[in-house]
């Protein structure tokens, strides 16, 4: 009789916590992009880190 009791308060528990998850995983609205971005950026070029080496004289 206990071993069911505690079978049956783990499905309850379990059971909520899918409840939960499944809650959190909609979102309510869209994202949206924050005012300031621009798009995408084209360059995918990484910059320099080091400047060109000195030419000898």
């Amino acid at each position: 009789m206990p071993r069911i009791v505690f079978n049956l308060v783990c499905a309850v528990f379990i059971a909520c916590g899918f409840a939960a998850c499944a809650d959190s995983a909609h979102q309510k609205h869209e994202p949206q992009d924050p005012p300031d971005y621009k798009g995408v950026p084209t360059d995918m070029t990484p910059p320099s880190m080091i400047s060109d080496p000195a030419k000898p004289q």
